[in-house]
């Protein structure tokens, strides 16, 4: 997953030779996870035909106001539907003549009408010859263009159309989908934040087969960290053994077994990061003894002998300096008092409580209802949610004191 995924991206396509890299972008914007829907201007389809773009993007290609039926009905296509559609808009190619009209509130197609009626930001990628992009007029064109917000993708230089080399080659389409990624992230709130989220359970081997666990499927750490990376930071999720999935390029993801591999794995990363997020139901007893063989049922009861795990949660607010920590807590009974004693003793800025009197909550559940107390015993409650809206809440409490 990237930060494009589900995301509406308006392409529009102009004049310019370059429109045969359109077909490309689309595809690489499909797979990224983005709908892309394309407006061409009507000289555009001389240079790429729109039952490409229409393929690849599994949409209709807008290319005038009307389109004719068969009976010779017109169907209006709104530009302002289409502006309002769009989460961000890229022309491209952008040729010195579209340029111009953009910088200069021209309207005399569909596509300069959609740019007009834009909500969203607007990314542009000019192509043209050398002489063409080094002219004064070109310049100001887009100089203008940035004056307003709108975002400048440079040419590239190479041998152009005319034979001539210099600027003036439109970015390759991998590149102007990188320059958008690390635009778009650039402008989150925890962009440049790195993460550390913990996730799942820990097993604590008794023999080669059989270890002590616990139900905890993962489900609300992963939530995490998919919210995290939405938000723009570079995550570390550490993980305990679990079915869930992610994939998401600013999320790393650290598997590990055992309580004592994730307090290892824990204080390897710790010191790098910003905001660390403990939601990970870690054993707090293992076996002392680890048997190298299968233990043969041989008697009708068996004595395990435990030890305290490491509590990675309380090492952390040990050593802690400028990072913001948060815990989790699960209780049954007496749950604020008992949180509240963890928060302070832990030195934890944030606990998030969880209680399993609560339907709906706790281990392997979709949904999740949780109070969160911060170092001055705010209490926050808040009503049984999805997973996904509850690291929602999560992160916005986080950010309300990070930005404080």
């Amino acid at each position: 997953m990237s930060i494009l995924s589900g995301k509406n991206i308006l392409l529009g396509v102009t004049a310019g030779i370059a429109a045969y890299k359109t077909a490309n972008l689309v595809r690489l914007f499909i797979k990224e996870g983005a709908s892309v829907k394309v407006v061409m201007t009507p000289a555009s389809k001389d240079f790429v035909t729109p039952l490409t773009l229409s393929t690849l993007s599994k949409n209709p290609v807008y290319t005038t106001f009307f389109e004719k039926g068969e009976e010779e009905t017109e169907e209006w296509n709104s530009h302002v539907d289409l502006g309002l559609w769009a989460n961000y808009m890229l022309v491209a190619p952008a040729t010195a003549n579209t340029l111009s009209k953009m910088s200069n509130g021209v309207c005399d197609n569909l596509l300069l009408a959609v740019y007009l009626s834009a909500k969203c930001k607007v990314y542009f990628a000019p192509a043209m010859d050398l002489d063409m992009y080094q002219h004064p007029t070109t310049k100001k064109s887009i100089e203008k263009l940035q004056s307003f917000g709108n975002i400048f993708i440079p040419p590239s230089s190479g041998e152009l159309a005319s034979g001539l080399i210099g600027e003036g080659r439109m970015e390759e389409p991998e590149k102007i989908v990188s320059f958008i990624e690390n635009d778009i992230i650039k402008g989150l709130p925890l962009y440049s934040k790195k993460v550390l989220i913990t996730a799942g359970p820990t097993y604590e081997a008794i023999d080669p087969v059989r270890f002590i666990g616990n139900h905890s499927s993962g489900k609300m750490g992963f939530a995490l960290a998919k919210k995290a990376a939405s938000l723009g930071a570079q995550v570390y999720l550490i993980s305990g053994p679990s079915n869930e999935k992610v994939s998401h390029s600013l999320i790393q993801r650290i598997d590990v077994v055992s309580a004592q591999e994730m307090y290892t794995e824990v204080h390897t990363y710790f010191k790098d990061i910003d905001i660390a997020i403990l939601s990970a139901a870690v054993a707090d007893y293992r076996p002392k003894n680890v048997s190298l063989t299968k233990i043969k049922k041989s008697t009708n009861t068996m004595n395990i002998e435990l030890v305290k795990t490491k509590d990675i949660l309380a090492s952390l607010g040990e050593i802690k300096k400028n990072q913001f920590l948060v815990g989790f807590a699960l209780e049954t009974d007496n749950e604020i008092e008992n949180a509240i004693a963890k928060l302070n003793k832990k030195n934890l800025d944030l606990i998030v409580l969880n209680s399993l009197q609560d339907k709906g909550a706790g281990f392997k559940n979709e949904t999740n209802k949780i109070t969160i107390i911060d170092k001055s015993e705010k209490i926050s409650e808040f009503s049984l949610k999805s997973k996904a809206m509850v690291a929602e809440d999560i992160f916005n409490e986080i950010m309300n004191k990070i930005y404080a």
